[in-house]
Protein backbone atom coordinates (compact mmCIF):
# COMPACT_ATOMS: atom_id res chain seq x y z
CA UNK A 1 0.00 0.00 0.00
CA UNK A 2 1.31 3.68 -0.33
CA UNK A 3 0.84 6.85 1.92
CA UNK A 4 -2.66 7.91 3.03
CA UNK A 5 -6.01 7.40 5.15
CA UNK A 6 -4.48 4.77 7.57
CA UNK A 7 -2.13 3.49 4.92
CA UNK A 8 0.70 4.23 7.43
CA UNK A 9 3.83 6.48 6.35
CA UNK A 10 6.53 5.18 5.44
CA UNK A 11 9.01 3.94 8.41
CA UNK A 12 5.79 3.26 10.50
CA UNK A 13 4.54 0.22 11.16
CA UNK A 14 2.24 -0.95 8.71
CA UNK A 15 3.68 1.39 6.18
CA UNK A 16 5.51 -0.08 2.92
CA UNK A 17 8.87 0.38 3.84
CA UNK A 18 8.45 -1.22 6.79
CA UNK A 19 10.05 -4.36 7.60
CA UNK A 20 13.29 -4.44 8.73
CA UNK A 21 15.86 -6.98 8.82
CA UNK A 22 19.33 -7.37 10.86
CA UNK A 23 22.04 -7.97 9.00
CA UNK A 24 25.86 -8.83 9.70
CA UNK A 25 29.05 -7.26 8.52
CA UNK A 26 32.46 -8.89 7.61
CA UNK A 27 33.65 -7.62 10.44
CA UNK A 28 31.15 -8.58 12.84
CA UNK A 29 29.23 -5.23 13.38
CA UNK A 30 25.61 -5.76 12.39
CA UNK A 31 23.45 -3.54 11.00
CA UNK A 32 19.80 -3.10 10.15
CA UNK A 33 18.14 -2.30 6.70
CA UNK A 34 15.39 -1.03 5.33
CA UNK A 35 13.57 -3.18 2.68
CA UNK A 36 10.61 -1.53 0.15
CA UNK A 37 7.53 -3.23 -0.42
CA UNK A 38 7.39 -2.59 -4.55
CA UNK A 39 3.27 -2.68 -5.72
CA UNK A 40 1.67 -2.02 -8.39
CA UNK A 41 0.18 1.77 -8.56
CA UNK A 42 -3.62 1.39 -8.51
CA UNK A 43 -5.67 4.42 -10.00
CA UNK A 44 -8.99 5.89 -10.48
CA UNK A 45 -9.76 7.47 -13.35
CA UNK A 46 -12.68 10.18 -13.70
CA UNK A 47 -13.93 11.27 -16.85
CA UNK A 48 -16.26 14.28 -18.17
CA UNK A 49 -18.37 13.34 -20.75
CA UNK A 50 -19.93 17.34 -21.73
CA UNK A 51 -19.12 17.56 -25.43
CA UNK A 52 -20.43 14.18 -26.65
CA UNK A 53 -20.46 15.30 -29.98
CA UNK A 54 -16.99 15.50 -30.81
CA UNK A 55 -15.78 12.16 -28.71
CA UNK A 56 -12.55 14.14 -27.06
CA UNK A 57 -12.73 12.69 -23.45
CA UNK A 58 -13.61 8.95 -24.57
CA UNK A 59 -10.67 9.08 -26.73
CA UNK A 60 -8.76 11.23 -23.32
CA UNK A 61 -9.90 8.06 -21.30
CA UNK A 62 -8.22 5.94 -24.34
CA UNK A 63 -4.71 7.16 -24.34
CA UNK A 64 -5.14 7.39 -20.51
CA UNK A 65 -6.01 3.42 -20.52
CA UNK A 66 -3.09 2.95 -22.65
CA UNK A 67 -0.82 4.28 -20.69
CA UNK A 68 -1.45 2.75 -17.40
CA UNK A 69 -1.15 -0.80 -19.35
CA UNK A 70 2.57 0.73 -20.79
CA UNK A 71 3.51 1.34 -16.91
CA UNK A 72 1.49 -1.84 -15.64
CA UNK A 73 -0.52 0.23 -13.38
CA UNK A 74 -3.74 -1.43 -12.56
CA UNK A 75 -6.72 0.58 -13.41
CA UNK A 76 -9.24 0.23 -10.67
CA UNK A 77 -12.59 2.12 -11.49
CA UNK A 78 -13.92 4.59 -14.01
CA UNK A 79 -16.33 7.45 -12.92
CA UNK A 80 -18.08 9.10 -15.67
CA UNK A 81 -19.76 12.37 -14.90
CA UNK A 82 -21.79 15.02 -16.96
CA UNK A 83 -19.04 17.43 -17.00
CA UNK A 84 -15.81 18.92 -15.95
CA UNK A 85 -17.87 20.80 -12.69
CA UNK A 86 -18.80 17.29 -11.98
CA UNK A 87 -15.65 15.66 -11.97
CA UNK A 88 -14.24 17.11 -7.90
CA UNK A 89 -17.26 14.90 -6.24
CA UNK A 90 -16.24 11.81 -7.98
CA UNK A 91 -12.57 12.45 -7.50
CA UNK A 92 -13.11 12.71 -3.97
CA UNK A 93 -14.70 9.33 -3.75
CA UNK A 94 -12.25 7.77 -5.63
CA UNK A 95 -9.18 9.50 -3.86
CA UNK A 96 -11.13 8.13 -0.15
CA UNK A 97 -10.83 4.51 -1.63
CA UNK A 98 -8.02 2.45 0.13
CA UNK A 99 -7.68 0.42 -2.84
CA UNK A 100 -6.74 3.29 -5.27
CA UNK A 101 -3.67 5.20 -4.93
CA UNK A 102 -3.96 7.81 -7.17
CA UNK A 103 -7.07 9.73 -9.47
CA UNK A 104 -6.55 10.89 -13.35
CA UNK A 105 -9.38 13.21 -13.96
CA UNK A 106 -10.31 13.83 -17.48
CA UNK A 107 -11.92 16.55 -19.25
CA UNK A 108 -11.96 19.32 -22.32
CA UNK A 109 -13.68 22.53 -21.76
CA UNK A 110 -14.79 24.34 -24.84
CA UNK A 111 -15.00 27.88 -24.56
CA UNK A 112 -18.88 29.33 -25.47
CA UNK A 113 -20.30 32.72 -25.97
CA UNK A 114 -19.44 33.66 -22.38
CA UNK A 115 -16.81 33.47 -19.77
CA UNK A 116 -18.24 30.15 -18.57
CA UNK A 117 -15.61 27.51 -19.62
CA UNK A 118 -13.27 29.88 -17.09
CA UNK A 119 -15.19 29.82 -14.29
CA UNK A 120 -15.52 25.80 -14.43
CA UNK A 121 -12.17 25.43 -15.48
CA UNK A 122 -11.40 27.72 -12.22
CA UNK A 123 -13.63 26.04 -9.99
CA UNK A 124 -12.94 22.42 -11.11
CA UNK A 125 -9.12 22.78 -11.29
CA UNK A 126 -9.22 24.67 -7.16
CA UNK A 127 -11.61 21.53 -5.87
CA UNK A 128 -9.31 18.72 -7.55
CA UNK A 129 -6.56 20.34 -5.98
CA UNK A 130 -8.45 20.68 -2.41
CA UNK A 131 -9.30 16.95 -2.33
CA UNK A 132 -5.69 15.69 -3.37
CA UNK A 133 -4.27 17.81 -0.40
CA UNK A 134 -7.64 16.59 2.07
CA UNK A 135 -7.12 12.98 0.90
CA UNK A 136 -3.49 12.97 0.69
CA UNK A 137 -4.08 11.04 -1.95
CA UNK A 138 -2.55 12.49 -5.87
CA UNK A 139 -5.63 13.92 -7.83
CA UNK A 140 -4.20 15.05 -11.30
CA UNK A 141 -5.50 17.48 -13.62
CA UNK A 142 -5.92 15.93 -17.11
CA UNK A 143 -8.63 18.34 -17.84
CA UNK A 144 -8.09 20.41 -20.69
CA UNK A 145 -9.17 24.01 -21.61
CA UNK A 146 -10.94 26.52 -20.99
CA UNK A 147 -10.59 28.69 -23.64
CA UNK A 148 -10.18 26.16 -26.71
CA UNK A 149 -12.70 25.17 -29.71
CA UNK A 150 -13.45 21.97 -30.47
CA UNK A 151 -10.76 21.37 -33.30
CA UNK A 152 -7.95 22.60 -30.39
CA UNK A 153 -9.88 19.75 -27.87
CA UNK A 154 -9.36 16.99 -30.35
CA UNK A 155 -5.96 18.17 -30.88
CA UNK A 156 -5.25 17.56 -26.64
CA UNK A 157 -6.28 13.90 -26.68
CA UNK A 158 -2.60 13.22 -25.26
CA UNK A 159 -3.92 14.96 -21.80
CA UNK A 160 -5.43 11.79 -20.68
CA UNK A 161 -1.89 10.07 -21.20
CA UNK A 162 -0.23 12.43 -19.54
CA UNK A 163 -2.49 13.08 -16.59
CA UNK A 164 -2.20 9.41 -15.82
CA UNK A 165 1.87 9.27 -16.02
CA UNK A 166 1.04 12.50 -13.92
CA UNK A 167 -0.18 10.37 -11.20
CA UNK A 168 2.27 7.43 -11.35
CA UNK A 169 5.15 9.39 -10.63
CA UNK A 170 3.28 11.51 -8.09
CA UNK A 171 2.00 8.54 -6.45
CA UNK A 172 5.90 6.74 -6.64
CA UNK A 173 7.73 9.96 -5.73
CA UNK A 174 5.41 10.38 -2.35
CA UNK A 175 5.85 6.61 -1.51
CA UNK A 176 9.02 7.54 -0.65
CA UNK A 177 8.38 10.37 1.80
Amino acid sequence: MLFGRGRGRPGSAGSPTAGTGDTSAENGSSFTTHHAVIHMIRLGFVVSQFNKETPVTERMAERARETAEEHDVTLVETLRVPGSYDTPLAADRLARRDDIDAVAVLGAIVTGDTSHDEVIGHAAAQALTDISLDRDTPVTLGITGPGMSHDEARARVEHGATAVESAIELAEQLEKV
